[in-house]
């Protein structure tokens, strides 16, 4: 058996992914040709070595691969082996509208520098799928398929509003009927209630937003290029289009204290949010991050249970502060009985083993091998 790895993860920390995993080669950024391409070599016995993108054990000069340009040059994800109707209830938020729903990508990359993300560098460029290639795919599950919704899992999808706007025309066009959200987010700073009255024409019934904080000096020292009255605005609009809002947020970012994480909890209760998503701070290989807080492949506790497990901690910050920190926001933005109700909607009973596991899941527990800061 020859065993590929690839991924963010992978692609930054290639050596270190062959030596943790012992897989036979790792791929290197974007994956459809060099797969291929490894496969055929592979097939032919010529062994991984030379086929651009790939490195092994035995790799003695790297050679990079260039971005695919033209993203609409790709077939689509083979969905008859991939097929949506026999998911697991257990979909990206844990929450959903309607099964089966299918998960699709429009756009490769994100044009902003947020330190804490590792997207601009995975992707190199932000690109787009044509609309029409994306309602293609779109009609091809709802009418192959009989998905009845869509996930869009984009770093940045309403980054070129013609590009959304584009796909919601197409769908509404069509006729499609199928529901949708955002559950990866959106940037605030690019909606517009015109936008957003779409999105809800379209068929979206809900959109995710990434917060990160509810403090200005920790938006700005990971460089999320947003202000607090921007995050307020969208949401407020969202709801006056008719939407359920979500609201992503981070605890643990450089400048966090006691008093800002509070601050964060009770922006996220002031605002009309249906839902909220709490993590802990992971630090991930390449984002920014992983450079300036000076993290290294040899010591990261890779065992840790990503986004649960506190690695670093700003300095006058205790580690048990971050571990309350995610139990106790949950608990008092769910304790509104408006909001639990509105979650409530969007369980199914063959759901609930999974939302019981996800409850599990988002218990804090200290990492021993935990960086000191």
């Amino acid at each position: 058996m020859f065993v590929v790895v690839g991924g963010a993860q992978a692609s930054f920390l290639p050596k270190v992914t062959l030596e943790r995993t012992g897989a036979d080669a790792v791929v290197v950024g974007e994956a459809e040709r060099t797969f291929l391409e490894l496969v055929e070599a592979v097939e032919a016995g010529r062994g991984p070595e030379g086929v651009p993108g790939v490195m092994t054990g035995r790799t003695r000069r790297f050679v990079a691969r260039k971005t695919i340009g033209r993203l609409d040059s790709l077939p689509f994800p083979d969905w008859e082996q991939m097929d949506p109707r026999k998911y697991k209830k257990a979909p990206h938020g844990g929450f959903i509208k309607s099964f089966p729903y299918a998960p699709i990508t429009t756009t490769r990359g994100c044009p902003y520098r947020c330190k804490f993300c590792a997207s601009p560098h995975f992707w190199k460029t932000f690109r787009a799928r044509s609309p029409e290639n994306v309602v293609d795919e779109i009609e091809v599950l709802a009418t192959m398929f009989g998905v009845k919704e869509i996930h869009f899992e984009d770093d940045n999808l309403t980054f070129f509003r013609k590009h959304i706007a584009g796909i919601c025309e197409g769908i509404i066009r069509r006729g499609l009927k199928v529901s949708m959200f955002t559950p990866n987010g959106i940037r605030a700073d690019k909606v517009n209630l015109p936008l957003l009255k779409l999105m809800k024409r379209a068929g979206f019934y809900g959109v995710a937003f990434g917060m990160e904080s509810g403090d200005q000096k920790i938006l700005d020292n990971v460089r999320k290029d947003v202000k607090i009255r921007t995050l307020e605005r969208a949401v407020g609009m969202a709801k006056e289009a008719g939407l359920m809002t979500q609201g992503f947020f981070i605890f643990g970012l450089p400048g966090e204290t006691k008093e800002t994480i509070d601050k964060t909890i009770d922006f996220a209760c002031s605002l009309p949010l249906d839902r909220a998503q709490f993590n802990v701070l992971d630090v991930m290989p390449g984002t920014e991050l992983w450079n300036d807080l000076g993290y290294d492949a040899k010591t990261y506790p890779w065992d840790a249970r990503s986004f649960h497990e506190v690695t670093w901690k700003s300095p006058g910050l205790s580690r048990k502060d971050l571990q309350d920190a995610l139990p106790r926001a949950f608990w008092r933005f769910y304790s509104s009985p408006r909001r639990f109700l509105s979650a409530a909607r969007f369980m199914r009973p063959e759901q609930l083993p999974y939302l019981f596991k996800r409850f599990l899941d988002f218990r804090m527990v200290p990492s021993p091998a935990a960086k000191k800061g």
